[in-house]
């Protein structure tokens, strides 16, 4: 459990110490003092329920709270069903592209936490993108989620590079929770 003094928590929500002292002694920010002293700590979840309570931005608490997915895709019934069942106020958010180099490119500047591809842009391209993420280092531990379509093209191909796979149709909230609970296992979501 990460706890963070009176200072670390002014410099997240710019503002004085002593502003944050009087969140704590008021009871609004809650936390604990250190026995013997007058220091306090606020622990990380109770700090992130108090900034998002008071609307105040996570600051660079949010790549820590936040599971970013990049959903390549043109299915726009899709796209919309996933966006639904991740939605920001589960602690998910979400970019969309629709080809392989938007892929690339939103996976440079985005840098998700998992990549769904739904391999009916095309097997071909849905392959090389899951196989050029696994061959750059700053992309080999990113999640890969495969859509395959229900046509039995996709049966035979090397899955190694895939760390699941969902047969379309599927039950969107299903793939929402095993994603929240892959990420969890990196992130510490709240």
């Amino acid at each position: 459990m990460k706890v963070f003094t009176t200072g670390q928590v002014a410099r997240i929500c710019k503002v004085a110490p002593r502003t944050v002292s009087k969140w704590f002694d008021s009871g609004r920010l809650k936390g604990y003092r250190i026995p013997g002293s007058q220091d306090r700590r606020i622990p990380r979840e109770y700090l992130i329920k108090f900034l998002k309570e008071h609307g105040m931005p996570l600051g660079d608490l949010e790549n820590e709270t936040v599971a970013k997915v990049l959903v390549v895709a043109q299915d726009q019934v899709l796209i919309e069903n996933l966006r639904r069942e991740l939605p920001p106020e589960r602690q998910f958010k979400v970019e969309v592209a629709a080809s392989g180099f938007d892929a690339g490119i939103q996976a440079e500047s985005f840098h998700p936490d998992c990549i769904i591809v739904d391999f009916s842009i095309g097997r071909t391209e849905s392959l090389q993108i899951c196989q050029n993420l696994r061959r750059n280092n700053e992309f080999s531990d990113i999640i890969l989620i495969a859509l395959l379509p229900d046509d039995g093209s996709a049966n035979n191909f090397d899955r190694s590079s895939i760390n699941e796979t969902f047969r379309k149709p599927f039950d969107a909230s299903l793939l929402a929770e095993r994603l929240k609970t892959l990420v969890s296992v990196r992130k510490e979501l709240v």
